[in-house]
């Protein structure tokens, strides 16, 4: 078995692993990097593909999967939770930066019409590999992977969680014996606050703010956090209004028709029926200047509903904006953060309201991330990727010295053979 790792490997973005047997190739993810312009992984012909396995909706996973559908169609496996999920993100990353890509809506709409369905732990075949996928815990319908062949068994991770959240189960590690394992190093270094602590002083804060007459902006991803914080304040019993806006409106839609993948139906419907769902520019300006929170895309500032709510809750400060996701450098998210300034009215300003952020990952943090290492079986070969600022170098070198494993941060463009 041959893995070659396309992107991913020693950054954040572009993640795509070829993993090649005598009879068969499959892509697990072909994303983008999401800078200014999109960056793509190393090509490869899709003549020499069979199959994509797309873990989960995230760009930086699936942004470049349409490329293999521009002159032919490849298979495309995915939960079809995830598959719906990602098709919603690449028709607004196509909306948004339809100049910078090389495909357009009728190379994802064949995409769409390429998708296999597939469950939790259900197997399946591409040529001379067996395959299934098991709940990452990650983000609504993600999956690690898990490919039998030539007598080997590999293990992707892909973006994995295993600390239970209001909205996900834990990741399922139920993995067996490994001949490899390519893992994320994403909070290879860092730990995050407990969950529940976490929630706890989030929800009083918002409160706070909220009773002193204030509004509170949540710039949050669409798929899954925005639906997260959601559940937290309907867990608390938050009373005050709360406005849910943007595209994750329509997330929270398909989400309403899986709710066999959440963790607790129950209070994802609560929390859909405590929110206001912001349909209009008049709603927006309404909510906008009433105390309440908004939950809205984009969590990075960039663009979305969030923007525009920002150039009115940031000029006040018994206002509040709190991150909850993290923000990549040069960001607006991220500037604000840093330097509590962003784009108001057309200039750059201070911005009045209070700032804070909360950690609501939904990545493994370090702790985690090493006890999953310590819990593997048999004697696998492991590779870090999925990491920023030395992360893999530092994760693999851990492995090795600490566990005992043979461990590389691989190069992009580097093949291995298992």
């Amino acid at each position: 078995m041959e893995i070659k790792f396309l992107g991913g490997a020693k950054e954040i973005g572009r993640v795509a692993i070829a993993v090649k047997t005598s009879k068969a190739q499959v892509l697990l993810d072909y994303g983008v990097m999401l800078n200014h312009t999109p960056g793509f992984p190393m090509h490869i012909p899709p003549k020499e593909v069979d199959a994509i396995i797309a873990t989960h909706s995230h760009l930086d996973h699936t942004g470049a999967i349409p490329v293999f559908h521009i002159t032919e169609r490849k298979p495309v496996y995915g939960t079809e939770l995830n598959l719906e999920l990602t098709t919603l993100l690449i028709k607004d990353f196509i909306h948004l930066s339809s100049y910078y890509l090389p495909y357009e809506y009728i190379e994802l709409n064949a995409m769409a019409k390429s998708y296999v369905d597939v469950n939790y732990k259900e197997e399946f075949r591409i040529g001379d590999m067996k395959l299934h996928l098991l709940n990452s815990g990650h983000l609504p319908g993600g999956a690690s992977v898990i490919i039998e062949a030539e007598g080997k068994r590999l293990l992707y991770t892909s973006d994995f969680n295993t600390i239970e959240t209001r909205l996900l189960r834990k990741a399922d590690q139920d993995y067996g014996e490994l001949d490899a394992v390519i893992i994320e190093s994403t909070y290879a270094t860092e730990d995050h606050t407990e969950r529940s602590i976490l929630e706890e002083k989030f929800v009083n804060e918002v409160t706070s703010v909220v009773e002193a007459g204030g509004t509170v902006l949540v710039p949050a991803f669409s798929v899954g956090r925005a639906q997260e914080i959601a559940c937290i304040l309907a867990a608390y019993h938050f009373e005050y209004p709360t406005a849910m806006d943007g595209m994750a409106r329509e997330a929270s839609k398909i989400l309403m028709s899986h709710l066999e993948c959440l963790r607790d139906p129950r209070l994802f419907m609560d929390a859909m029926h405590m929110v206001n769902w912001v349909d209009d520019w008049r709603e927006r300006r309404r909510v906008a200047k009433k105390p309440g929170v908004i939950i809205s895309p984009a969590g990075m500032l960039k663009g979305g509903p969030a923007s525009y709510y920002l150039q009115i809750v940031g000029k006040k400060s018994k206002n509040a904006v709190f991150l909850v996701g993290f923000q990549v450098p040069g960001t607006p998210g991220r500037e604000l953060l840093e330097k509590g300034r962003c784009i108001i009215d057309g200039k750059v300003r201070k911005v009045e309201a209070k700032v804070a952020f909360f950690d609501f990952s939904s990545h493994c943090g370090a702790k985690e991330l090493k006890q999953t290492i310590k819990g593997l079986r048999g004697k696998p070969k492991v590779f870090t990727i999925h990491g920023a600022e030395g992360n893999c170098e530092k994760f693999a070198k851990w492995i090795r010295d600490e566990v005992g494993l043979e461990a590389i941060s691989p190069n992009p463009g580097e093949s291995f053979t298992i």
